[in-house]
């Protein structure tokens, strides 16, 4: 395609890169001669051919003469003057009596159809990169990769250490010694391993022996060469962890290019009891030919991995396993250590009577399950037994027995709502973004574009194909072009917008592409989505070009994989006037996009192993502050958290008091009062209370509300069903991320209705945003308090001028948009699972609303000047 003295073209901004164009064939079918990666990978070679010289540059040695590559089988080079330039490699005339720069090359290598990316951005297929600079030898066969002449005197040394015997060869019983015996050795091999108790730790023993067999790719001795080539290949690797996941995979990608097939995975977990252990511990790979349940097994994990691609990358296969591998950490550790208490006689499950009666015995167990209870007095206290029932439901959804997998990812998610907000930007680093260009408009809509190369992503632009202007346009004769730019690039996903999208539906519909897709705009093209394959559809209630009702989209997303796809829409609030709105939908621009880093949320969320809207939810925490997010880890984000704070007789609730003041010099007041005086990291769609006004606002009461034949009638039975629900639809539940902490105003009887009434605190169907219901029938609660005080719902302000609202934790499940047509019922989730609350914004709600009277929590009363 390309002059191999030709200058590459670049993109401009970010991290992006533009094929050549300047020579580029005029738009049409592909030529024969330009061959999709698929077609070379069977049974073609790839040889130097001499061409006529062309003019060398004064920099280039004159010794060089060029070479074109020819595919045995395909169409012979082009000829001058044919308007196709064959690609150009720098070679040395040929020796003496030797063949004519004759040379071979594996059968996967395939030209790149453009030109390198710039310095400092990984090409993931280097691989299959030729290098330009280097003179081929006459008898040589031609180097894939070359690589900078190297000092092995270090990995000499190590290896010196480990060979005591001098013979050139290491045991793995010589590697495990020196590792235990010298540190120099344990700090190159495995740094961070403790090597001092490799023999009493078996995570640590395993990560060794790992390194062994990774090494040696199977064999019984090493030898120094075996050491030299595979830390020179896994130089750069950081972790323990990382290197044991890193040398599996180099076990399974045995041709090196840096992506595995399921093939590759099913093959190599039949060829190395090492891999078929690491992957899938206990399914025997022996049958995995014959055995329906051993491959279905395998084939769904390989689809959790790769999200749905062809491919998995070194990329995907360390974030997976990194999760997966969780047993490795302290918490884990822990949670194993518990559960083995409770387990006493070791049956692999234990029953509620297991789990109460450890919680009495054994402080240990009572700390980790509920901290801060004292639980040996259980069968006298009535709040405590309950407590440690609603434990055991919410740990067993239903079920009467409770597995480690259950524990354990109970008290993952709980644990993982403590850590501060993820910073996606060292991930997406990693991740490789193809955005087709006709359609996402990179000159009149430049924003979009440069929001993603900035946002961190590899990015890369196909612009070599037609902006499909015209109706039916004819996608398939450009199809192949695009697949060449996928077989190059490798992304992890893929980006349309407007009239790109048609390129979307026919990769999906020639089955070239079955990775993560993001669609900006619904193009009517677009009739269903494909199975198995990440889809997000990001569209507004507005768009001018493509006019789509909610119906109709809900029903579009409705025809993907359960899980997998997300409709990101915008719409117009109800009116609280003539012609004003709240909130108002997007065009067919989409600007909310370029807010509140939405569009790479969403590129993320496409390429969440979780699914899109789980991962969607999840950052709506990352819009608070650090302190709000604090304040809210101390209170809790369940039910029988906040019961550990109740003072009431027993904790049951049940006395005529209700409200219970906080002491000002307590760290529950402090913490009440640092989420109700924190701002958003963003500024707010709705700024009625200036940040300067706001910091004059001062907290002089904090009430806490102990109703508990409230939480017990009403809240109880609600979160334990959603959490069944959550486990009906294949999704995890996670205290923090599907409950949240609101704010909700009104005037005095009816704050003393919803404190004191023994049954529902809150009346959804009865009450809505001032009786204009903006987004549907509910409870409405504000995300934060200074938008309830600036929007004066807090009633008359009392004589001494102070006002008061509560603070509620509530169950959201779910959410979904509301619309002002909501009147009680929400859409379907998954039939027959509907949405469980909703809110103003899918991007970064500050308003939500809840349907049902247990949804809602109301925890403190604050009182404030």
């Amino acid at each position: 395609r390309a002059s191999g003295t030709g200058a590459a073209g670049t993109g401009g901004g970010g991290s992006s890169w533009a094929p050549p164009l300047a020579h580029a064939t005029p738009m049409s079918p592909p030529p024969a001669a330009r061959l999709p990666a698929r077609a070379l990978h069977r049974g073609m070679s790839l040889t130097p051919v001499p061409m006529p010289t062309p003019t060398v540059p004064a920099t280039s040695s004159s010794a060089l003469a060029p070479v074109s590559i020819q595919v045995a089988g395909a169409p012979p080079p082009p000829t001058p003057g044919s308007g196709l330039v064959g690609v150009m490699l720098p070679a040395p005339p040929p020796a003496p009596g030797s063949a004519a720069g004759s040379a071979a090359l594996p059968q996967h290598w395939v030209a790149p159809p453009q030109s390198p990316p710039p310095a400092g951005m990984r090409n993931p297929r280097v691989s299959r990169t030729l290098t330009f600079d280097t003179p081929i030898a006459d008898d040589a066969t031609l180097e894939i990769e070359r690589q900078p002449a190297e000092d092995h005197s270090a990995v000499i040394a190590v290896f010196d250490l480990i060979d005591v015997d001098r013979d050139g060869t290491v045991s793995k019983l010589d590697f495990i010694m020196a590792v235990q015996r010298h540190s120099a050795v344990s700090d190159f091999v495995l740094p961070g391993v403790d090597s001092a108790s490799l023999m009493s730790d078996a995570d640590c023993f395993d990560a060794v022996d790992g390194a062994f067999t990774a090494i040696g790719g199977g064999k019984q001795r090493l030898t120094c060469a075996d050491f030299i080539a595979f830390f020179q290949k896994t130089n750069g690797e950081k972790t323990p962890k990382t290197k044991s996941i890193a040398l599996i995979f180099d076990l399974i990608d045995r041709e090196g290019n840096g992506a595995v097939s399921k093939l590759d995975l099913i093959a190599a977990m039949q060829r190395d009891s090492t891999v078929d252990n690491f992957i899938l511990p206990g399914v025997d790979s022996s049958k995995l030919m014959t055995d329906a349940k051993s491959f279905d097994a395998v084939d769904e994990l390989f689809n959790n991995i790769s999200g749905g691609r062809p491919r998995v990358t070194l990329a995907d296969f360390e974030q997976h396993y990194r999760q997966a591998m969780g047993e490795k950490t302290p918490k884990s550790r822990k949670c194993r250590e518990v559960f083995n208490m409770i387990d006493a006689e070791g049956q692999g499950y234990i029953s509620k009577l297991n789990f109460i009666a450890a919680m009495q015995q054994n402080s240990t167990v009572d700390d980790f399950i509920l901290p801060g209870a004292d639980s040996s007095q259980v069968m006298n206290n009535e709040w405590n037994f309950d407590a440690i029932d609603a434990m055991f439901e919410a740990i067993a959804c239903g079920r009467k027995r409770i597995t480690y997998a259950e524990f354990e990812k109970y008290f993952r998610n709980t644990a993982a709502i403590i850590e501060p907000p993820l910073n996606f930007c060292s991930a997406r680093s990693k991740r490789r973004v193809l955005i087709i260009g006709p359609g996402f408009g990179r000159e009149m809509n430049p924003r979009q574009g440069y929001m993603i190369e900035q946002a961190g992503f590899q990015v890369h632009w196909v612009s070599n194909i037609p902006n499909p202007e015209q109706p039916n346009f004819p996608v398939a004769p450009y199809i192949g072009n695009i697949m060449a730019e996928l077989d190059w690039f490798q992304p992890d996903i893929v980006a349309c917008a407007s009239k790109g999208g048609v390129y979307a539906v026919g990769m999906w519909q020639m089955g070239c592409w079955r990775g993560p897709t993001l669609l900006i705009n619904a193009h009517p093209a677009c009739k269903q989505l494909p199975q198995g394959v990440p889809v997000v559809l990001a569209h507004g209630a507005n768009d001018e070009v493509y006019p789509t009702g909610r119906d109709e989209l809900e029903a579009l997303v409705a025809t993907g994989s359960p899980n997998l796809c997300f409709l990101y829409y915008t719409a117009n609030s109800g009116q609280l006037s003539p012609g004003m709105f709240t909130r108002e939908g997007d065009r067919h621009n989409m600007e909310s996009l370029l807010l509140r880093d939405c569009l790479p949320r969403l590129i993320d969320a496409a390429l969440c192993p979780q699914g899109p809207e789980v991962h969607i939810v999840r950052t709506w925490r990352e819009r608070l502050s650090e302190d709000r997010i604090a304040a809210e880890r101390w209170l809790g984000y369940s039910p029988e958290r906040l019961r550990r704070l109740w003072c009431s007789p027993s904790h049951m609730g049940r006395e005529d008091q209700k409200a219970y003041e906080v002491s000002p010099e307590s760290d529950e007041f402090e913490q009440v009062v640092a989420a109700f005086k924190a701002q958003p990291r963003e500024t707010p769609a709705y700024l009625l209370y200036p940040p300067a006004e706001w910091e004059r606002v001062q907290v002089v009461r904090v009430e806490r509300i102990e109703n508990g034949a409230q939480d017990e009638g009403s809240t109880r039975p609600y979160y334990n069903s959603v959490r069944r629900t959550f486990a009906d639809q294949g999704i995890d539940f996670e205290p923090g991320i599907h409950t949240c902490w609101g704010f909700h105003g009104a005037d005095s009887e009816a704050l003393d209705s919803i404190i004191t009434n023994p049954v529902n605190g809150f009346q959804p169907l009865a009450t809505g945003s001032r009786n204009s219901a903006v987004w549907g029938s509910g409870t409405y609660f504000a995300r934060d308090a200074q938008y309830v005080a600036g929007s004066h719902f807090c009633g008359q302000p009392a004589t001494d001028g102070s006002r008061q609202m509560l603070m509620c934790l509530l169950i959201t499940g779910m959410p979904c948009l509301g619309d002002p047509e909501h009147r009680g019922v929400l859409p379907f989730r998954q039939r027959p699972h509907r949405y469980n609350s909703s809110v103003d914004s899918l991007s970064s709600p500050e308003v939500y609303i809840v349907q049902h009277p247990g949804a809602a929590i109301p925890a403190y009363l604050i009182t404030f000047v």
